[in-house]
């Protein structure tokens, strides 16, 4: 008999805030006592995290697991989508690669084994937790696809999960589209909604209350809270679309400037994360050889479809613009993963296993070669780093289908207990390597902003914040904020009640 008692999470569109909502829940069920675990049966995205015995899921759910306490299993997310190509995407089941398939394939004959392979691992949670958070997709109220959808009320329903929908007044029509989303479910599923949550808000209060009292005689749904929107919250974002917050300007105020190339299929963009803490940085996105403009630091990040997104590069003008900055100015160079690939000498395709395209040279800034391989590498990595004359033990995850090959020149990166890892140039102003979460260790952080710090001749800055302890005190403060504002203890009892009334 399953023992958890579940909740899900919904919102009237994309970005609504329900990965953030079901992050504070799994934090303050967890302060509570209570063995919580969360749960999204397929989320499409290109962050990803790796699990203890090396498999990917959603990044989402794996910084919601560490939010609850707990370490991170597939069975959070059985299906991760990551989009590859135009109406194609990875399939991953378990944390390992099933396949690349179309949108209307996938729809047509996946669905079955969709289905089988999300009630095998709620089953598993709700078998072993005491509390499951449940994370939907996009919105329930998307007629169109309803029929063979494998991410909100069907789940729902699979789970006997009560549901709260979420609605974003920060983009305005609130009411419409929480209204507009209650109408378009099914009578069943709508009973299935305990109340709706308003997150994002800005302003006075006692502004709003006309509408919550007439939402709530209209629908007869309550209003279970209204949360202020929260500035500064340093937890991994799940998508690409919160890239829209990011401005490609320079900010004259802050001592580095650090520009990240934003391809059409960049992935695990999280890496960057760390430096938005840092109090003399400002990160910017960039998308064509006009925004780049003169950086301290430029990061290639992750790619899932790293030759297309190098043609990308040379199409735009970045590659040129990048190459010319390099020989010309002081600029540091890092390359993370499929960025990493890009800055060796070629990329290979032979398989066709990220694209048709066979082979792309690359930037020529790093003496190696990859070649992309079925077999997919998913690991948790550490070892140790050399830069600057100094050694800095590193950890770090890696999610690569390709395979990087030393050439004449080669200088490693990282030494992983023999294993030679990376790569840089002799004057370390161009480094590459697989290790996603490089810059968040903090002694390494601290010394490459550091030498950029010297570079321009300003003074060091020392005691720089530890990424990790942050992001532990932001599960905390989200919590915190949630609890003033939601009706914490009535969505208990409103759980209790709704199981014992089914």
């Amino acid at each position: 008999m399953a023992k958890a008692l579940p909740i899900m999470f919904q919102g009237t569109h994309s970005d609504a805030g329900k990965s953030i909502i079901t992050t504070a829940f799994c934090r303050i069920f967890a302060q509570k006592g209570w063995k919580t675990a969360p749960f999204k049966s397929q989320n499409m995205s290109l962050n990803s995290y790796v699990t203890i015995d090396g498999k990917e899921i959603g990044r989402a759910q794996g910084i919601q697991a560490e939010a609850a306490g707990i370490a991170a299993t597939t069975d959070m997310n059985p299906i991760l989508i990551k989009p590859s190509r135009e109406n194609e995407a990875q399939i991953i089941v378990h944390g390992k690669p099933y396949g690349n398939m179309k949108a209307v394939a996938y729809r047509n004959e996946f669905f079955q084994m969709g289905l089988q392979i999300i009630k095998q691992s709620l089953d598993v949670l709700m078998n072993e937790y005491e509390r499951i958070v449940i994370e939907g997709a996009g919105s329930p109220a998307e007629i169109n696809l309803n029929d063979r959808e494998l991410v909100n009320m069907r789940v729902a329903r699979m789970a006997n999960a009560p549901v709260i929908l979420i609605g974003d007044i920060d983009r305005g029509g609130v009411f419409a589209s929480l209204v507009g989303t209650l109408q378009l479910l099914e009578e069943e599923d709508r009973k299935r909604v305990i109340g709706v949550i308003i997150n994002k808000f800005r302003g006075d209060l006692s502004l709003l209350k006309p509408g919550l009292d007439w939402f709530e005689q209209y629908t007869g749904v309550p209003v279970l809270g209204v949360v202020p929107y929260l500035p500064n919250l340093h937890i991994d974002a799940e998508d690409s679309v919160s890239l829209s917050q990011f401005s490609a300007k320079k900010d004259e105020a802050k001592e580095i400037d650090i520009a990240v190339i934003q391809y059409p299929c960049i992935s695990n963009f999280t890496d960057i994360d760390p430096f938005l803490l840092e109090p003399d940085c400002h990160v910017r996105f960039v998308t064509t050889a006009e925004q780049l403009e003169k950086p301290d630091l430029l990061i290639l990040p992750g790619s899932k479809n790293t030759i297309e997104d190098l043609l990308y590069l040379k199409e735009s003008g970045l590659a040129t613009s990048i190459l010319r900055l390099y020989e010309t100015s002081n600029l540091t160079i890092v390359g993370i993963c499929g960025g990493y690939q890009m800055l060796g000498h070629q990329v290979d395709d032979p398989l066709g296993v990220e694209t048709p395209l066979m082979q792309m040279d690359g930037l020529g800034l790093l003496p190696i070669k990859t070649t992309m391989e079925k077999e997919k590498t998913t690991i948790l990595s550490e070892g140790v780093l050399t830069f600057a004359r100094d050694t800095f033990h590193v950890r770090g995850y890696e999610i690569h289908m390709g395979q990087s090959t030393a050439l004449e020149g080669y200088r490693p990166l990282i030494n992983m207990n023999g294993r030679m890892e990376g790569c840089k140039r002799e004057d370390e102003r161009v480094f590459g390597t697989y290790f996603h979460d490089l810059f968040h260790n903090d002694a390494f952080r601290e010394r490459l902003l550091n030498e950029i710090r010297r570079k321009k001749g300003l003074e060091p800055l020392y005691g720089r914040p530890s990424y990790r302890m942050m992001r532990e005190q932001a599960f905390d403060r989200l919590a915190d904020h949630v609890k003033r504002h939601v009706k914490i203890e009535e969505i208990e009892r409103k759980m209790i009640e709704f199981q014992k009334g089914r």
